[in-house]
């Protein structure tokens, strides 16, 4: 599986296309805009879209999703179901911020940790990582040891607690139990800015060093 970025809507969210290089298809993670910019990727790659997954109902990884899901006729899988009441304000959050407009959706399967999600031949894990969002989910590749974080962890910070229903306490746990046993060598994507792994965070990320909770 290789795996492309492309930075949509005025935020700046890291929309990622996966490809399946066996098979020429690919999933989106995360299609929060820029709609005709996300087309032009994958016909620039050459490859046919299968699916949308979402990692947490926040506007900017969502807002396009159902538009996405229509045009393609792919399923949406994801977030976790506590996340519904997110989505559920996609008309209003995208009147308030400018976005273009965005109707709420359901997504085609909603998702739980343990379970697993797939395009082509390739299958990532499903994580439940709940704190900056309640319903928040990470995808994670095994065999290429790549993680799909959204906004739990970033490059020397972490996501925002300060929405409704967010908990620092919940978060930090999410990273440090959940993320960190997936091994020090994984690198993630997260939803914005640029890649890392987990090692390197757990040395230089102030909020969630090793040692800080030594």
């Amino acid at each position: 599986m290789k795996c492309a970025i492309l930075p949509v809507t005025p935020y700046q969210q890291n929309c990622s296309i996966l490809v399946c290089e066996e098979t020429g298809r690919a999933a989106l993670v995360d299609p929060g805009g820029d709609v005709p910019r996300l087309r032009a990727a994958l016909e620039q790659l050459g490859v046919s879209l299968e699916k949308v997954f979402l990692t947490h109902g926040h506007l900017d990884h969502c807002a396009a999703a159902d538009e996405v899901r229509k045009e393609f006729g792919v399923p949406i899988e994801g977030p976790q179901r506590e996340d519904k009441f997110w989505i559920d304000q996609l008309p209003e959050a995208t009147r308030r911020t400018g976005f273009p407009p965005a109707d709420a959706f359901e997504p085609d399967r909603w998702l739980e940790d343990g379970d697993t999600v797939s395009f082509g031949k390739q299958t990532l894990q499903v994580l439940h990582c709940p704190g900056h969002t309640p319903g928040h989910v990470v995808f994670f590749h095994v065999g290429v040891r790549l993680a799909f974080v959204g906004d739990v962890l970033f490059q020397g910070s972490i996501g925002r607690t300060d929405f409704p229903r967010g908990d620092f306490a919940t978060l930090i746990h999410s990273i440090r139990e959940r993320l960190w046993p997936l091994g020090d060598d994984v690198a993630f994507v997260p939803g914005h800015g640029p890649t890392s792994t987990f090692g390197h965070e757990r040395v230089h990320n102030s909020f969630v060093s090793d040692a800080r909770f030594r």
